[in-house]
């Protein structure tokens, strides 16, 4: 699982609690039943698009294999804003909780495999379940803080520092991501990302 659990590197503690929730909130049967009811197991091929910019978040996603990249259209331009891989949650968080067309665009890398949710059965789930609606709340928690560090990353860190932290958190990037998109996910040119990696 977790759809619940965006972006939870920088969160390791958070991390902890909540696979510690859920652990013990499935030995359950009534609780471990009803989320795998609501879950289906889908194969993605490269190319695919999990969520296209205007359309509504209508479900959530974890991926089981494979890798995927946000972003966003600007003048005609793709701006990458995230790579996610194994065991990493994937959805627009405004358009799924406020039913808003997404601004986010969210294209399968690499043929996948991933874990379907509804956003309406997951707030179901929420409501039913304490330990749900408990695990949102740390996740949410979770993604703003690593929403501050990709803030300060974007203003404060040099070009190489951030490459370099990318790199340090998902060694993988460079063999499953274009250049392209990894210099814009940066914040910068093509040209300068070559120079820093041929360093």
């Amino acid at each position: 699982m977790l759809h619940l659990i965006p972006y939870l590197e920088p969160m390791k503690y958070q991390e902890a609690e909540i696979v510690q929730l859920l652990t013990t909130a499935f030995q359950d049967k009534t609780v471990h039943n009803a989320y795998y009811e609501a879950a289906q197991e889908k194969a993605f091929k490269k190319g695919d698009l999990l969520l296209e910019q205007g359309q509504i978040c209508r479900y959530s996603y974890e991926i089981l294999s494979g890798s995927v990249r946000g972003y966003y259209l600007k003048d005609g331009r793709e701006v990458t804003t995230a790579f996610c891989f194994a065991g990493d949650p994937v959805l627009s968080l405004e358009s799924a909780t406020r039913q808003t067309p997404s601004q986010e665009t969210f294209e399968v890398l690499e043929d996948a495999v991933i874990e379907v949710v509804s956003i309406e059965k997951l707030l179901q789930l929420r409501q039913r379940f304490p330990v749900f609606e408990k695990v949102w709340t740390l996740s949410i928690e979770a993604y703003a803080i690593w929403l501050e560090e990709r803030l300060a990353s974007l203003q404060f860190a040099t070009a190489k520092e951030r490459y370099d932290q990318l790199v340090d958190r998902y060694p993988e990037i460079i063999r499953k991501a274009q250049l392209q998109h990894i210099a814009s996910y940066l914040g910068i040119t093509l040209e300068t990302l070559s120079r820093i990696r041929a360093r």
